[in-house]
């Protein structure tokens, strides 16, 4: 099936009402029926379905494995937020003094929590230029645990060179994680490029509306041959306590080996599950993505275009304009278009201040991915803890402005923003 086939029917078989819709099972706990049953169930025999809603939940289920399908991977889940679906993809392959190797052009609350929070855990960040793929191997040891960056980075809008930094992680068999949260699996599915996992923000474009937080993590087919019997990631490779001396690596999981560990030991443990509803809510959005996209793509180019012929606007970031620094790898990565998101620059804050005061089919709002188009200063918001040098090394400037172009008429779109330039 086709990506936009999978969307509308990937996951689910009707159940014996034979809804259409995906029934919403707000339940927390289910009935075992006996008690061998539920003890097997607690020994990882029966899978995760029906269990607890803590680690597993019908609907949920339905949303994890159809997302995986659409993404191209092998199995998904899902999470309470975008930023637990990026701490739970690091913390299943760190521990203390481990090290993970990082893009500096991150969203904000990313680099916080790879700068300050994981420091606190004894886990060390080193951080790349994404423009500059080499630079990570040079820091790459016997510690180092993975290689993160997102497919557009969130607000410079840059591509990164995907195959390098893939290729310098597999030398070193260390796994690349990858944020697609704004390429979205539509326009960009890095699992097919040889990435090892990825993540998302569902709450941006996969629901649509900004009803709802929710996150996703995703594995690519295959990953647990690099992991299994690899020195880097001995939680998978070693006796689990907490289940009796079970290997994951050895165990009946295995084909859905990096999903399933996070789920019964991260999830189980911490605790940032999915409401079902919630999940409901994405099933609902990922009915649509496929052509959402299109159309938010579409109506960001020609925003981007009209941007670049403007006075006021010193720089323009987006991807599929020629003079983008991303566009030889847009080309590449991303042939269906570049999403909404775009980011320009003009000379200083007191200019931005005024042009973000003054639109007003555009709302000042810090979420991306929305039906309604959004602006932004990165600076003063997403990125207000960063640092001065930080700032600069995460190409967010004091005059940066992001747009997330929704699908409204983009003709009425660029006259607002004429009349906020003006």
């Amino acid at each position: 099936m086709k990506q936009a086939t999978k969307a509308l029917h990937a996951g689910y078989t009707k159940d014996a009402q034979k809804t259409m819709s995906v029934p919403i099972y707000m339940s927390t706990a289910f009935d075992f029926g006996s008690a061998d049953f539920a003890a097997s169930s607690f020994n990882l025999e029966q899978g995760t379905d029906n269990v607890y809603t803590r680690v597993g939940n019908p609907t949920n289920a339905i949303l994890e494995r159809r997302f995986a399908e659409v993404e191209g991977g092998s199995a998904g889940l899902a999470v309470a937020s975008g930023m637990g679906a990026i701490f739970y993809s690091i913390l299943n392959v760190v521990e203390a003094g481990d090290n993970i190797v990082v893009s500096n052009q991150l969203y904000g609350g990313t680099v916080t929590l790879f700068s300050q929070t994981l420091k606190k855990l004894g886990i060390e960040s080193r951080f790349f230029d994404v423009h500059s793929p080499d630079e990570s191997e040079a820091l790459i040891d016997d510690k180092t645990r993975c290689i993160f960056f997102e497919s557009i980075s969130n607000p410079s809008i840059d591509v990164p060179n995907f195959e390098k930094l893939i290729e310098i992680a597999d030398k070193h068999q260390i796994l690349t994680i990858v944020d697609n949260t704004v390429a979205t699996p539509i326009l960009c599915q890095p699992l097919l490029f040889g990435a090892d996992v990825v993540v998302h923000s569902a709450s941006k474009y996969t629901t649509g509306q900004g009803t709802a937080i929710g996150g996703l993590i995703v594995e690519r087919k295959n990953l647990s041959q690099k992991i299994k019997d690899n020195p880097r990631y001995p939680y998978f490779n070693e006796p689990e306590v907490s289940y009796h001396g079970l290997v994951f690596a050895d165990s009946v999981v295995s084909p859905v080996l990096f999903t399933f560990r996070a789920r019964m030991i991260l999830l189980r443990d911490t605790g940032a599950v999915l409401s079902p509803f919630n999940a409901w809510l994405f099933i609902q959005g990922l009915e649509t993505l496929s052509l959402r996209m299109k159309q938010h793509s579409t109506n960001a180019l020609e925003v981007a275009q009209w941007l670049e012929t403007q006075e006021l606007v010193k720089k323009v970031n987006y991807p599929l304009l020629e003079s983008d620094k991303s566009y030889l790898n847009a080309q590449k990565y991303l042939s269906k278009g570049a999403s909404g998101l775009l980011s320009f620059e003009v000379e200083n804050f007191d200019i931005a201040k005024k042009i973000l005061d003054r639109v007003e089919l555009f709302s000042i709002v810090a979420n991306i991915g929305d039906s309604k188009s959004i602006i932004n200063h990165s600076a003063s918001t997403t990125h207000q803890q960063l640092s001065g040098e930080e700032l600069k090394k995460a190409g967010v400037s004091e005059g940066l402005i992001r747009l997330s172009i929704g699908l409204e008429d983009s003709e009425d779109l660029i006259a607002d923003l004429e009349k906020a330039l003006g």
